[in-house]
């Protein structure tokens, strides 16, 4: 089919890229993600200019990976945890625009489409991608094929429980929810619960984990309580998928996996055997790649 447009849409930034039948990116760009004004337009519209400068004015076809909860019926992102909108619309506008066929799917549902075809998943047809970054999100392949659910929005691992005790409010309103605690936005808040009244104040995500490295003590206790709740977190994936490979990606895995990653599998349950546990060698790309995929498939 030649080239298609692949955008990933998240809550920080979005990106579009004009990807190859072999997985290659020939040319990408990235911005912020609008969060200005009342109305979804916004995004849409910043989508719509991008499109046209790296892929030029009628591209072929266009696969666009977003942070969920997706209406796939409507084509559009409804009450999203990690966007200022109520509503963007994002498959009708982008089809008048453009003048080409716009597939739309979840971003971890579409890494999970990515790294099959190209990536860690690659001849591995029952895994699960994770991607720890603003929020959290995942995919399941099982036996060869995305499981999408009624709605598309099979794979919301990100609001599993995982603790009781502190009940933190997650982004969805609802409390004790892996991305409640353990995403890159979320990370800070539960560092100010758990910190004791003598220990020094991190206010970001980064400087938690470069105090870490610098073997500051309570910065070193903190990811200690972090790694249970992945643990927990994982290891429900594990009972409830039986995945033969598990798939780590997203922005904080990427910058922090030897912090992360070791001590989490450290502290899984061994009720079922674990799957292997890599993590995405994708760089990031997972989403875009399984855009296009995606974008393929439907034309």
């Amino acid at each position: 089919m030649g080239q298609v447009c692949a955008i990933d849409l998240g809550g920080t930034r979005t990106r579009v890229a004009l990807v190859d039948n072999a997985g290659r990116v020939l040319a990408r760009e990235v911005f912020p993600t609008p969060i200005a004004g009342s109305s979804g337009k916004a995004v849409t519209d910043a989508i719509v200019a991008a499109v046209r400068r790296v892929a030029g004015p009628r591209p072929v076809a266009i696969g666009i990976a977003a942070a969920g909860p997706l209406d796939l019926a409507s084509g559009a992102i409804v009450s999203s945890p990690n966007l200022p909108y109520p509503r963007v619309d994002l498959v009708e506008p982008l089809e008048a625009a453009l003048e080409a066929p716009v597939t739309l799917l979840n971003d971890a549902r579409a890494g999970a489409l990515g790294e099959h075809a190209h990536g860690a998943g690659a001849g591995c047809d029952d895994l699960v991608y994770v991607t720890i970054s603003t929020g959290i999100g995942g995919g399941v392949i099982s036996g060869g094929r995305l499981i999408e659910g009624r709605g598309g929005n099979a794979g919301e691992i990100g609001h599993i429980t995982v603790e009781t005790h502190h009940g933190l409010a997650c982004g969805c309103g609802h409390p004790n929810h892996w991305e409640g605690y353990c995403s890159g936005r979320n990370l800070p808040r539960f560092y100010a619960v758990e910190k004791g009244p003598e220990d020094p104040e991190y206010r970001t995500t980064e400087s938690i984990f470069a105090a870490a490295r610098a073997g500051e003590p309570s910065a070193c206790r903190f990811l200690e309580a972090v790694a249970v709740l992945n643990g927990r977190a994982l290891s429900t994936l594990v009972v409830a998928y039986d995945p033969k490979r598990l798939v780590l990606d997203g922005a904080v895995v990427q910058a922090q996996a030897d912090l992360l990653v070791g001590p989490a599998v450290a502290r899984m349950d061994r009720y079922l055997p674990l799957p292997s546990i890599i993590t995405s060698p994708l760089g990031g790309d997972a989403p875009l790649l399984g855009a296009a995929v995606a974008a393929r498939r439907r034309r």
